[in-house]
């Protein structure tokens, strides 16, 4: 077959370095940039099949997230704008690490066991972060792309959850949105200006955001985005990519594991802030009360703001429609106990990582979902999204319930459900603030987080580690849960867990307790059991200062 010897041909220009695996893990691949070329090259191959398997637009990513900037990746978006389906996670992985010699064969073993027409036209959309190695790395996409006959749409510099849009629109026949920047920035735009009209009396200083940019694609977006939102959101933007480097002392990494502010950002007593990421897919909030505390409010603070509002509006317009939030094992207590006692919301548990959570919440008329890290949207069941549609145009309802309903209809215009969305997420928290006439300080005081602590531990082979119950607790090693669920009870409130990365060898741990001291002795104590019962290498954990 032609297609084949123009692969072979093409794919020696992108030589796969002997002796090196790349695993397709939850965020994709990811690694050194510069042991990347090969596994684009063959991604972009992938995705024409995909294409073609599936009669859609598929997408790809270019971007390593959160990740220092001399490292990329890339992610594959299913027609719907979700992440792509496991099995081709699989094929992903396989296609990246066969040895030059044996490519075509891996390519033509996906070929048959799909069952793919091969005459079927091929569709992909293309999109990378601000990287220095994003550009020529997206070439080798396309590249591989043209190999299978396939066509490339190229969007240059976007953020990872318009590209993932920019699928979603292409793929449904529902008027989703157009597939342009100009489309999405017109779409969220005009939701989140529909819904601050019902804001009462907002000053600028309500009005106002300080937003740390990452250094990353995100600042650029929300730059372009500005024009769109007629001064009903006036942002001070930090880290836009002028001068610093990417992800580097900022961002909604930094900020979340280090609980403090961005470097760069000028913040006064009580100013709402918020950081995205380096591809603009997470959102953290925060602020300093008037003694200079720092206060973070994370995907659990957010989800809580959400399903709040969502339940009360549902309520207020007489619909009958069911919101579930969905979490991980990184969720705080607080956050879990306010939603089932006080709120009354149901509540799940997923594993780690965007594509379980979001699967988890299609199960629901309204599902709500955002890790702790800040990296979350909302989906909505076609048949809940009807009944919202439908009471807006009712003739015989109250005016009430229809202005409500017009207020739900509009925040589902602006959420971006095919990814959690930086820009989008921000609009969303906006607008809900200030219809509910709702400080910073006021939604911080829902609840009280549990202190808690995250630590890592380094092991010679993470796979000794499995787990169950949506990673909360390990099968094995033999005895390392038994010892696990001792030391909880040493301490108040508490709660802990170990599960293994899905693509380092280190073993991650987390801990709560009523006191800061006692989460941050109760990780230390954890740490310690994984070291000693799961193969720790390098230095015995220390106590923590």
């Amino acid at each position: 077959m032609a297609a084949f010897e123009k692969v072979s041909l093409k794919s020696a220009q992108y030589p796969k370095p002997s002796g090196l695996s790349v695993p397709y893990g939850t965020a994709g691949f990811r690694t050194t940039a510069t042991h990347l070329d090969h596994v684009m090259f063959r991604t972009g191959l992938l995705a024409a099949l995909r294409s073609k398997n599936t009669k859609s637009t598929i997408g790809v990513m270019v971007t390593a997230s959160h990740n220092p900037v001399e490292d990329n990746g890339l992610k594959m978006i299913d027609p719907m704008g979700e992440m792509v389906a496991p099995a081709w996670e699989v094929y992903a992985t396989q296609l990246a690490n066969a040895e030059q010699e044996a490519l075509c064969t891996v390519l033509k073993e996906i070929i048959e066991k799909e069952a793919i027409n091969m005459s079927e036209p091929a569709s992909v959309f293309i999109g990378r972060d601000t990287r220095p190695s994003s550009e020529s790395l997206s070439k080798a996409v396309i590249d591989g792309v043209s190999c299978m006959g396939g066509h490339s749409q190229d969007y240059g510099l976007v953020t990872t959850p318009q590209l993932h849009f920019m699928v979603l629109c292409r793929n449904t026949k529902d008027g989703y949105g157009t597939a342009t920047l100009h489309g999405y920035y017109e779409k969220l735009s005009k939701a989140f200006i529909e819904l601050t009209k019902n804001a009462l009396n907002r000053t600028d200083d309500q009005k106002r955001l300080l937003v740390d940019g990452a250094n990353g694609v995100g600042a650029l977006k929300l730059r372009e985005m500005e024009a769109f939102l007629k001064h009903e959101l006036q942002v001070a933007l930090f880290n836009d990519g002028s001068s610093g480097k990417l992800n580097h002392l900022c961002g909604a990494d930094y900020v979340k594991v280090h609980q403090k502010a961005p470097q760069g950002m000028h913040m006064g007593p009580g100013e709402r802030c918020c950081s995205f990421d380096g591809d603009a897919d997470r959102i953290i909030y925060y602020y300093n009360d008037s003694a200079g505390r720092f206060h973070l409010l994370d995907g659990d603070k957010m989800a809580t703001l959400i399903s709040m509002s969502l339940k009360e509006l549902l309520t207020q317009a007489g619909l009958n429609l069911q919101v579930a939030v969905v979490q991980t094992a990184y969720a705080n207590g607080s956050s879990t106990r306010y939603l089932e006692d006080v709120m009354k919301v149901t509540v799940c548990c997923a594993k780690t990582g965007v594509k379980h959570l979001h699967r988890t919440a299609q199960a629901f008329d309204i599902g709500v979902y955002f890790e702790a890290n800040g990296h979350g949207t909302v989906l909505f069941s076609k048949e809940a999204e009807e009944k919202i549609r439908q009471l807006v145009k009712h003739t015989n309802a109250n005016d009430e319930k229809k202005r409500v309903a017009k207020l739900l209809a509009s925040t589902i215009d602006l959420i971006n459900q095919a990814a959690g969305d930086s820009l989008s997420d921000m609009l969303l928290i906006e607008a809900l603030l200030a219809i509910r006439g709702m400080s910073i300080q006021e939604w911080d005081a829902l609840y009280t987080d549990l202190p808690n602590r995250q630590l890592k531990v380094k092991v010679a082979d993470r796979r000794v580690i499995d787990t169950t119950d949506a990673e909360r607790r390990a099968v094995t090693p033999a005895g390392l849960q038994d010892t696990v669920d001792a030391l909880v009870k040493k301490y108040k409130q508490a709660r802990a867990f170990v599960r293994p990365s899905g693509t380092e060898n280190i073993v991650r741990v987390y801990a709560e307790a009523d006191t800061q001291e006692g989460a941050d002795s109760l990780a230390y104590e954890v740490s310690l059991a994984v070291y000693r019962q799961a193969g720790g290498t390098g230095e015995e954990p220390k106590p923590l200062k």
